[in-house]
């Protein structure tokens, strides 16, 4: 893999996984075009951006290949799995070998696992050069000693569920091999692994993880729901998804990955496909880039939902929920620091250490309920474009906005709805204008904010999901300078708090004028 600072960040996606079922073989994916991210060789500065890319590129900097979902289906070596009486149909190579209930497959090839294991466990022991391939049709492993589908060696494993069934893979609460490179998830693999196909998959973590690939892994489609003790998925090198639907409950983070020791790694991809966590603490994680650029990301409960060095939305939709932060860049490598002003992220004034952390936002949707501060960068923030929506804290010891260095809003539309004490602002360097709004008491959920222009027009639309004493807006029509008049009220229809509404019924608050951003001012508080 190339050495990126930042990881790519994917603009497009048409990653069509037309999978087939159990007697054929799947069918290439075709086309998905991506923009890399800031790399110390191919790029500058740290903005994140740079130019698109092909599916050759993603395939070059992973280890993703669209071809090995297709097969000869006449290739494949049939294992039916049962209790003491596992066999396999043909297996002319002797690749495969049934010790009790431990099945090994010690070859390159394609095998499709039937059945079910009361007590067993399935092991890949290949050739560092070997592709195995395994075909879940209808199987079910669970061990009550430890993890029951482990790649111990290979180049690449792929795991594809076969079409139309329903597959489980459940460890034990306690493994016998305690020892430190001894797995530690119900399914796990010491090579890159791939999960693909259209069936489903329930893999419970009752030890520790329940998916944990050492090197990089893709999730290119498949229904699988995740059970874990501790983390939920996990790709050292990269965690990327593609496709499908995948649920994932866990007692520590949700979907992540985690390399730190190796430059260019520990960045995670959401690229397609639905992801839903429920994590005891970091919902999506990344050492070092984060980037939802197409799909759906959603974190229904977390302590901090999306937390990276880097964190990138450039299409797609993401929804965060977090007892503390929602959005924050941090963690990873600090590089260097400098003093800069807050730039209006803590709403004006003194200076803090900004450090090499970055949250770009330039399309997509992402919407933050956050206790704690709901878009947090410990560095810089650029929003370019996408809708932003903010519901954050209700205790003044946090912030909707907060960020070290500046925030620069160059389009898009940005709602920050949360407590007025610490209530962060775009910065000077911001080419979009946008307003202030505090108000003498909080408001309470469910209240309809408005902003009318001087002809009575309303430009702005916002309904409160909980208690909040500051809006802060910005969107292509506010006009700098400009005296907008807020209400209270009146009829509203949104989506995740944003629509159209009219003034009927509402009541006048005051005026506010564009661009002019101090955290104690409100409503006609000239």
């Amino acid at each position: 893999m190339k050495s990126f600072r930042t990881y790519l960040s994917v603009t497009a996606l048409a990653l069509a996984v037309g999978l087939a079922g159990c007697s054929a073989a799947g069918t290439a994916s075709t086309g998905t075009s991506i923009t890399g991210g800031t790399s110390t060789s191919a790029a500058s500065g740290s903005s994140g951006t740079a130019e698109a890319v092909s599916l050759d590129t993603l395939s070059a900097d992973t280890h993703y290949d669209a071809d090995d979902l297709t097969w000869d289906a006449a290739s494949e070596v049939a294992v039916p799995l049962a209790d003491d009486a596992s066999t396999v149909t043909p297996d002319s190579s002797g690749a495969v070998k049934v010790d009790g209930d431990t099945v090994t497959i010690s070859a390159a090839g394609t095998y499709r696992l039937s059945g079910s294991l009361t007590d067993g466990r399935v092991v890949v022991a290949a050739g560092e050069d070997d592709v195995v391939r395994i075909i879940l049709d209808g199987a079910d492993v669970t061990s009550s000693t430890g993890a029951p589908l482990v790649v111990q060696s290979a180049n690449e494993a792929i795991v594809f569920l076969a079409e139309g069934t329903s597959n489980a893979l459940a460890d034990a609460a306690s493994y016998t091999d305690q020892s430190d490179d001894a797995p530690n998830a119900a399914l796990y693999s010491m090579a890159d692994l791939t999960i693909a196909g259209t069936g489903s998959l329930t893999v419970d973590g009752n030890y520790n993880d329940g998916i944990s690939a050492k090197d990089g892994l893709v999730l290119a489609a498949g229904n699988v729901t995740v059970d874990a003790k501790d983390d939920g998925i996990v790709g050292k090198d990269y965690a990327v998804l593609l496709d499908g639907d995948y649920q994932v409950t866990a007692g520590d983070d949700g979907f992540k990955s985690d390399n730190e020791e190796d430059e260019g790694r520990g960045w995670v991809l959401i690229n397609g496909g639905n992801l839903t966590v429920s994590a005891g603490d970091d919902g999506i994680k990344a050492f070092n880039t984060l980037t939802v650029a197409a799909g759906s990301a959603t974190v229904k409960e977390s302590e901090e939902g999306l937390e990276a060095q880097h964190i990138v939305i450039s299409g797609g939709t993401a929804s965060v929920t977090s007892n503390d932060d929602g959005v924050n860049a941090s963690g990873g490598s600090t590089g260097t620091t400098s003093q800069g002003g807050m730039g209006g992220g803590m709403g004006g004034g003194g200076e803090m250490a900004a450090g090499d952390y970055t949250v770009e936002i330039s399309g997509g949707s992402l919407t933050i309920n956050s206790q704690g501060d709901g878009l947090d960068s410990n560095g810089s923030a650029t929003i370019t474009g996408g809708t932003v929506v903010v519901n954050g804290p209700t205790n003044d010891g946090n912030g909707a906005l907060d960020v070290n260095g500046e925030l620069v809003v160059n389009g898009g539309t940005v709602a920050a709805a949360g407590s007025s004490a610490m209530a962060g602002t775009p910065g000077m360097s911001s080419a979009q204008s946008g307003v202030q709004l505090t108000f003498g008491s909080a408001l309470p959920a469910g209240t309809t904010i408005q902003l009318a222009d001087s002809g009575g027009a309303v430009v702005a639309t916002f309904v409160t999901s909980k208690q909040a004493a500051s809006l802060v807006y910005s969107s292509a029509a506010i006009t700098a300078g400009e005296e907008y008049t807020v209400y209270t009220g009146g009829t509203a229809k949104v989506t995740a708090g944003l629509g159209e509404g009219t003034l009927d019924g509402a009541q006048e608050q005051g005026t506010v004028t564009a661009g002019e951003y101090t955290a104690a001012r409100g409503p006609g508080g000239r």
